[in-house]
């Protein structure tokens, strides 16, 4: 399979894509990764939706375009740079609260309602505060995960959490998994009980 295969590129994606670019961002968010997103919110009429980790906006993009107009998302990212491009693209979408927090922080002080679909795509709710954001997912709602197969930039010794949070997620009773070797390596949890 390759980009051209993908459907429905939302409208934004390219401009984010140069900003991208022009900030040297190395992290952005794979495209198949952003068509499963919107695939999956699209399963959710009326979503609540929580990104940990806004980056550039390249996921957030995607999510926003399989929300339906009584869906809202917080995306929380403790990069100001990175916030204020997301910012730039999605501030004037009353659907999308974006939040510039530490968002380890942010998810120990929460309190609203529970999420529909939590993408992790930061340290905190991937690797750390899990129990924290897996408690914060409605029965029913997905958990979704990505950069589970080796990625280039990763640092020495970082498959040992990759590890982790693996054994970590199958080990738990509350919630179905399925482990895909497929773009760049995802989870994907249904909380069941």
């Amino acid at each position: 399979m390759n980009d051209a295969n993908i459907q429905d590129i939302p409208v934004l994606h390219d401009a984010i894509n140069r900003k991208s670019e022009e900030l040297n961002f190395t992290m952005p968010s794979d495209l198949y990764v952003g068509s499963l997103l919107k695939t999956l919110i699209s399963s959710k009429p009326q979503a609540h939706i929580l990104e940990l980790g806004t980056g550039i906006g390249l996921s957030l993009s995607w999510m926003i375009a399989g929300m339906d107009a009584n869906s809202s998302l917080i995306t929380v990212d403790n990069d100001p740079t990175l916030i204020a491009v997301a910012e730039e693209y999605f501030a004037h979408d009353k659907r999308v609260q974006i939040v510039c927090d530490d968002g380890a922080e942010w998810i120990k002080t929460y309190s609203g309602a529970k999420f529909d679909l939590v993408f992790a795509d930061a340290w905190p709710g991937k690797y750390s505060e899990i129990d924290e954001v897996l408690a914060l997912i409605k029965v029913g709602g997905f958990y979704v995960v990505d950069d589970m197969a080796v990625q280039p930039n990763w640092p020495e010794g970082h498959q040992n959490h990759v590890d982790g949070l693996v054994d970590y997620l199958e080990k738990r009773d509350d919630f179905t998994l399925t482990k895909l070797n497929w773009s760049t390596g995802l989870i994907i949890a249904v909380k069941s009980k």
